[in-house]
């Protein structure tokens, strides 16, 4: 059976020694939140999850969920006692407001503890991580009254939420959709229609479950511009801010899909039910957005949280399966057998795996801190410049973490070869659920495309000609550090070749716009490896200077190893990516349809 510790050590590190935390003390936002405060939120946090959640884990696959005759869904055994035990603890509104009964906690925190979440179990922890979406959503683009009456039971986890868009006939083209919305007297809508794939759409855990469904009211413009967004519960509220009558939307079936077995994948029929519109008229995609782009987040974390709870299963294995000799010769001969850790082709892909999972985690802490400075810097500048980060690196590590979350799971599982396959291994389920991260929330190739044709040219490049000058700042300031520069050098070139592939595509893209199709794919991995190799550099700046004060230790120490590691065997796929991007569309658009 597989086993999860959350990496706690090394969260409260990023935080302390390479991210500075001591800075945000006094900033807005910041002031609960202090960094013993944070360190036992999130040990705490660990503890809840490693005990609580993490066996539901295999219970929740092999049980899945159960849809009965009246539309109703149960979940596994001991998801209900668990997701009961989330809310009282307060977890679902650690960064919540507390005038609607949440923390009041930075939003950092609330990231963080998720990646303990889904490393422990990704079907159960979905259930409150969409909640939190859609409460973003309501927060932003809602009417006072629409908050009033449903912030409070959301904010807490005492009622769930969805987020509704995709149908049988359109996935990412929402502009397609057809459920329909219908003026009513009393100022609500009917609203018609069916939604596919809706994660956590119908279960047992809560009282009542809040849909946020995209749909077209009668007469909107084609399209994506006609197309509004609606608040559609389960159940209708009571007069006293409880459970009323149920409304028109019942579950059509459940998917039988691959992996997240514990998580309900609804298809949900919408039957007249009374909705009512969140923001404006025909403006339902802006809206919808400030969940799906929290949502993208939200699955990088799913990404990165399977990546560190399969390393850990498969370094476990490693270092207790015996299989073969070294090809030194025996490094134990009074046993039958060396170690797997001995064959240097287990070690590559272990460390491979790991030296993603540290530099991701550092990764997400810088993007989960630029959240609340984009919510609470005291100026408009420093808020723009939070917000263009947050934008540009959205798309980034949604794609990079989930495409490289699923590729370590593989890796991990081949560490134990044979009982990699074996279900009571744990290892096979690792793969099976991360292979869905890469596809929902916008699959990757959508995220490549996003960053390549939105993120990167918008504002005049002025997010990305930010984020290059960060960098550049950094080889800057420490160019005359002797310990640091061999750790400096290899970022400093693989930066030169994301700066080449931006201007291939600047000079490219326009004039034919398959250019930037065929080399969306590979910018973004690109990008990603930079900003990993970017993270790995400040990581290595702070364990040099514990190391000159005295206060280092050996897991601290390995870090070195791991990114030289990193900038040995893994920064040089950016030149593999450059070629391809500089190759263009040519080969890809040559061979004719028909021919396929």
């Amino acid at each position: 059976m597989p086993t999860y510790k959350a990496p706690v050590s090394d969260t409260v590190f990023l935080l302390n020694d390479v991210f500075n935390y001591a800075n945000y003390a006094n900033a807005p936002g910041f002031s609960e939140a202090p960094i013993d405060i944070v360190e036992a939120v999130l040990s705490e946090g660990a503890k809840f999850v490693e005990e609580v959640v993490q066996p539901l884990n295999r219970v929740g696959d092999i049980e899945g969920c159960k849809r009965h005759d009246d539309g109703s869904v149960t979940t596994p055994k001991g998801f209900k006692e668990a997701y009961k035990a989330l809310v009282d603890g307060g977890w679902v509104g650690l960064a919540g407001d507390p005038a609607y009964g949440g923390q009041g906690l930075p939003l950092f925190l609330a990231v963080l503890f998720s990646e303990y979440g889904y490393g422990a179990n990704i079907a159960f922890s979905m259930y409150p991580g969409l909640t939190n979406g859609a409460v973003a959503a309501l927060t932003v683009h809602g009417s006072d009254e629409l908050k009033a009456r449903y912030l409070p039971k959301m904010t807490t986890g005492e009622w769930t939420g969805t987020m509704c868009l995709t149908e049988p006939h359109c996935g990412t083209d929402l502009g397609l959709i057809k459920t329909r919305a219908v003026p009513e007297p009393d100022g609500s809508y009917a609203i018609t229609g069916q939604k596919i794939f809706i994660s956590a759409g119908e279960h047992d855990l809560a009282d009542n479950i809040v849909h946020l469904v995209l749909a077209r009211i009668e007469g909107a413009p084609a399209g994506v511009k006609g197309i509004s967004l609606f608040l559609v519960p389960k159940f209708l509220p009571s007069a006293d801010g409880g459970v009323g009558e149920r409304n028109g939307v019942m579950c059509g079936s459940i998917e039988h899909k691959m992996g997240i077995h514990g998580n309900t994948t609804a298809v949900l029929n919408f039957d007249g039910a009374k909705g009512w519109l969140v923001g404006e008229q025909h403006r339902g995609l802006p809206a919808m957005f400030v969940m799906m782009n929290g949502a993208r987040l939200g699955v990088a974390v799913q990404g990165l949280g399977i990546s560190e709870v399969a390393y850990q299963n498969a370094a476990a294995y490693a270092k207790d399966r015996r299989q073969g000799r070294s090809l030194k010769g025996p490094v134990e001969p009074d046993k039958p057998a060396d170690l797997l850790l001995v064959h240097p082709d287990v070690r590559r892909m272990l460390l491979e795996v790991r030296a993603f999972n540290e530099g991701a985690r550092a990764l997400l802490v810088w993007i989960a801190l630029t959240q609340d400075e984009a919510r609470h810097a005291p100026d408009d500048k420093a808020r723009q410049a939070a917000d263009d980060r947050l934008g540009l690196m959205t798309p980034v590590l949604k794609g990079v973490f989930t495409d490289c979350g699923f590729a370590n799971a593989v890796k991990a599982q081949q560490v134990l070869g044979g009982h990699g396959y074996i279900t009571e291994w744990g290892m096979e389920q690792f793969v099976r659920d991360a292979r869905i991260t890469m596809i929902y929330e916008g699959a990757n190739g959508i995220q490549a495309l996003d960053l390549v044709g939105r993120k990167l040219p918008k504002d005049g490049g002025r997010a990305a000609t930010a984020f290059f000058g960060e960098i550049s700042g950094f080889l800057a300031e420490n160019k005359e550090d002797a310990a640091l520069a061999p750790y400096l050098a290899p970022l400093k070139g693989v930066v030169g070749q994301l700066q080449q592939a931006t201007m291939w595509l600047m000079q490219n893209a326009t004039k034919n716009p398959d250019n930037a199709g065929a080399a969306s794919t590979d910018y973004m991995h690109l990008f990603g490896l930079t900003a990993l190799g970017y993270m790995w550099a400040r990581i290595v700046r702070a364990v040099l200077a514990r190391q000159a004060a005295g206060t280092s230790n050996e897991a601290l120490d390995a870090k070195l190893a791991l990114a030289k590691f990193y900038n040995a065997r893994m920064l040089p796929e950016g030149g593999a990516h450059l070629a391809r991007i500089a190759s263009g569309a040519e080969t890809l658009m040559a061979l004719p349809a028909a021919a396929f």
